[in-house]
């Protein structure tokens, strides 16, 4: 099979196209034909060292795929089953063992690129939007980042609720995200967006959604309204134009808000914290997340945008549109 690895650190030109040996399939597991596998930050991250749950480089990421089951060795799955998969990293990969626990049916008239989209975007997205974040109809809410693929997967869920969706993305962003439900956005490359929120959002939002972290997260606790809840799912701040600076690091931990629990109590707040890589022990909570979303595809509530499928071999680019801010919605390889 053909993998792609990251050799060493460095830039998009550090991934390399490798031949390795077919994965061996176990009982319960299910042996995968890959035809999409999802590119997502947290792999920018690992292939600049700055992604401390990645292997050990040199190493194969990827979270997910979606492609044709060639074996199965659970009765769960058949042969030729068109799925989608959550793996632990080796998605860059043309073949994959999986866990059956961790295979879900693509729905009816969903490419394998939409379904290698959802997992990481949506089961994120709905975690932190349904569940931790708890959004109620009418209720408004502030998606950071929302031109990404866990962005437009929020505003989609948040839509489907009723939620007022606010986002900050850059301005040529605006016209699109628009068009997929947002109601206000910010461009927080020409202003400040807490001023702008202010503005729009006179007594601040009930749920913030931020991958940002660093001295954002304090700037987020001040937007919430009474009842507020903030959702924080990645710390992107230290890098920048797919480079790590360990100062951005060190200065984001330390402007990173340790909110305490008497001026939670006293301002009627909620903070959490989400990384769906630490989830792989819940299992059963998974599936249910996956119901839901996949089930969003019936309904008319998930729809993955595509921004680009990249060619297997041509990963380095994917990074780039990644690390340069360039997508709107999620960036896929494809075979």
């Amino acid at each position: 099979m053909e993998q792609i690895w990251i050799s060493k650190v460095g830039g998009p030109e550090v991934l390399e196209v490798r031949e390795s040996q077919d994965p061996v399939p176990k009982e319960g597991e299910v042996v995968i034909d890959v035809r999409a596998s999802g590119v997502n930050f947290a792999d920018v991250m690992a292939r600049i060292g700055a992604y401390p749950d990645a292997p050990p480089i040199p190493c194969v990421v990827g979270y997910e795929v979606a492609g044709t089951v060639l074996e199965s060795h659970d009765p769960s799955v058949s042969e030729g089953d068109r799925v989608v998969a959550l793996v632990r990293f080796g998605g860059y990969s043309s073949k994959v063992v999986v866990p059956a626990l961790q295979v879900f049916a693509l729905p009816d008239g969903m490419t394998f690129a939409e379904g290698a989209a959802v997992p990481v975007n949506y089961f994120t997205a709905y975690l932190a939007v349904g569940l931790m974040g708890n959004l109620q109809p009418k209720e408004t809410v502030l998606i950071h980042n929302a031109g990404g693929g866990v962005g437009i997967a929020a505003i989609q869920l948040a839509k489907e609720i009723g939620g007022r969706i606010i986002g900050t993305a850059s301005g040529w962003k605006h016209d699109r995200l628009r068009e997929l439900g947002a109601d206000e956005l910010i461009d927080y490359q020409a202003s400040e967006w807490p001023v702008e929120l202010s503005r729009i959002a006179e007594g601040g939002v009930h749920l913030v959604l931020d991958p940002i972290g660093g001295k954002n997260l304090k700037l987020d606790m001040k937007a919430l309204a009474p009842l507020g809840r903030l959702v924080a799912y990645g710390f992107s701040a230290p890098v920048r134009n797919g480079k790590r600076s360990f100062a951005r690091i060190l200065a984001g931990l330390i402007r990173m808000p340790r909110p305490h629990f008497v001026s939670l109590l006293n301002n009627n707040r909620a903070v959490g914290g989400l990384n769906l890589g630490h989830l792989w022990g819940a299992v059963a909570r998974l599936r249910t997340v996956a119901e839901y979303v996949l089930g969003g595809w019936s309904r008319g509530s998930v729809r993955p945008v595509i921004h680009a499928e990249v060619p297997f071999a041509e990963a380095a680019e994917a990074h780039r549109l990644l690390e340069g801010r360039k997508n709107i919605g999620k960036v896929v390889l494809v075979r």
